[in-house]
């Protein structure tokens, strides 16, 4: 899939663990962990406002594209 979710770059960062940031999204860690490992086929503009303002950033530095050739 050519957009790639840097969810695991930002909690870096950040140094906050997937716990953490699922207490402060209020959203459960099997969702999260498909969103980190990048396995989601879509994700909610509600849901990426939450994680952008738990981790103090813009949807830019969580999702890429990648032009596949």
């Amino acid at each position: 899939m050519p957009i790639t979710v840097n969810l695991d770059v930002m909690m870096a960062k950040r140094k906050m663990s997937l716990n953490e940031l699922s207490e402060k999204v209020d959203i459960t860690l099997a969702n999260l962990s498909v969103l980190k490992t990048g396995k989601a086929k879509a994700i909610r503009f509600t849901t990426l406002e939450a994680i952008c303002k738990a981790l103090d950033c813009q949807p830019g530095d969580l999702l890429e594209y990648v032009n596949e050739v």
